[in-house]
């Protein structure tokens, strides 16, 4: 006897009852509803694990009755059955949901080796989903926003293929985070997630880093040096800020990605690889295209699967359930008190725009869980954390000057600031501002600002 209950969707009386008993010969418990209606009913009071249901019923479609029950139960397996089955009804069925198709007159051991697959297939895609919302989780996807769910979705969908991925958006949202969901959620997951800055490293030493060098390559080079390609092998590369690659490098990637296989820097020798690119930008790399800093068949080659990550202000809903996460994250990570939320400090929360998106948030929660007195944050101390508070601005509006002079001033106090607090880390300092650690320096020398 086992522990599956199976509903069977029939308004013919000769179909539910031999179908019961072969099911029931197999140890399922079946239940029996005679048109859509009762049916739909008979889900809700008896929660089946698996429903065979006719296309053709006397108050609706089956297909009629798939939409409502998925729609409600999202992950109850559905076999849908007709003795005039179209390829038509079956494509539109699987698009609503339906694990399986079967024609009438149904074979009982066909029927019972159905059944058992579909109940597999089910447990199976649960313990997926389930596995999919604890590595959203661990990354920081946590919230119910349509934006965030669009996300996850892309997420699931990328995760079990061997596509290339681009993923888009603004600094700070937490492209790499989902790079890595990417990689654990995928069949590389125990291979390893090898990570390269395309904008961090040097011009001159970019292609060195992605496929290595030969001894005596060039000047300084006293050993053989293993790139990020051969790192990756049957696992993920995450080139972070692609758009900062040199054109000629791009032109070695591409051919990388065309024939799976590179020489080092200075070596002859051709290295096969297994690798799965994941890419990421903060750029319109289209607009790049046509400016003639990227090149249009990379480009494509690497936008195979798309995945824009919107901006915080774009899903401000998330806000509560994110910072409760993270703050459990942070007390936990620096060994501190638990600490909670006050309710009026969530809603403070979304006061704020977050021009540093999710890096600036957990920034601020890490501030408040080692700086906050208390064991509940109010929303007194997130108006004195977050930027823009009085001690950063310095006071009073200027009543003169040019907007662009007065911005720049502002900026570079900011900037002074945070390289101060962190005493002159530009790394520590440029991550809190949520920017690249080459825009603040690039910052740093158009403001001249000088540090000791």
């Amino acid at each position: 006897m086992n522990d599956h209950r199976v509903l069977i969707i029939d308004d013919e009386k000769n179909i539910r009852t031999t179908m019961s008993r072969a099911l029931d010969l197999e140890g399922f418990a079946v239940d029996t509803a005679a048109d859509g209606g009762a049916g739909i009913v008979a889900v809700r009071d008896t929660s089946p694990d698996l429903v065979l249901l006719d296309l053709k019923l006397p108050d609706m479609t089956g297909l009629e009755v798939l939409e409502k029950v998925r729609a409600e139960h999202e992950a109850l397996p559905v076999v849908m059955m007709s003795g005039h089955g179209t390829l038509e009804a079956a494509v539109k069925a699987t698009r609503l949901g339906a694990v399986d198709f079967l024609e009438k007159p149904v074979e009982m051991d066909r029927l019972v080796l159905t059944v058992k697959n579909a109940l597999r297939l089910g447990t199976l895609e649960g313990a997926v989903k389930a596995l999919s919302r604890n590595v959203e989780r661990r990354h920081g996807m946590v919230g119910d926003s349509a934006a965030l769910s669009r996300v996850q979705a892309d997420v699931r969908r990328a995760a079990p293929t061997k596509a290339r991925v681009l993923i888009t958006g603004e600094s700070g949202v937490g492209k790499e985070l989902v790079a890595q969901a990417i990689h654990e959620l995928s069949n590389r997951c125990t291979g390893p997630f090898v990570k390269l800055n395309c904008a961090a490293i040097a011009e001159n030493l970019v292609e060195s880093e992605l496929f290595g060098h030969e001894k005596g390559a060039f000047t300084g080079a006293d050993r053989q040096h293993q790139g990020r390609f051969e790192r990756a092998d049957r696992g993920t590369l995450f080139l972070d800020e692609i758009g900062e690659m040199p054109l000629q490098t791009q032109a070695r990637l591409l051919r990388v990605l065309q024939e799976g296989e590179f020489e080092r820097v200075g070596g002859t020798k051709p290295i096969k690889i297994d690798v799965r690119v994941i890419a990421a930008t903060n750029r319109d790399l289209l607009e790049e295209v046509q400016k003639g800093t990227f090149r249009e068949d990379l480009y494509y080659r690497l936008n195979v699967i798309p995945v824009e990550v919107p901006p915080l202000r774009d899903r401000k809903e998330d806000l509560p359930a994110l910072a409760i996460h993270l703050l459990e994250r942070s007390c936990r990570e620096n060994d501190l008190e638990q600490k909670h939320w006050a309710d009026d400090a969530l809603e403070g929360l979304k006061n704020h725009d977050w021009p540093g998106n999710v890096r600036e948030l957990v920034h601020l929660v890490d501030r408040l869980a080692i700086l906050s007195p208390g064991d509940t944050i109010t929303a007194a101390d997130v108006k004195r954390t977050l930027p823009g508070a009085p001690s950063l601005t310095g006071g009073e509006i200027p009543q003169e000057g040019r907007l662009y002079d007065l911005l720049e001033a502002f900026e570079r106090r900011i900037i002074e600031d945070r390289i101060n607090v962190f005493s002159g880390n530009m790394s520590k300092a440029a991550e809190d501002l949520g920017l690249e650690r080459s825009h603040l320096y690039k910052k740093v020398r158009r403001l001249g600002i000088h540090r000791d």
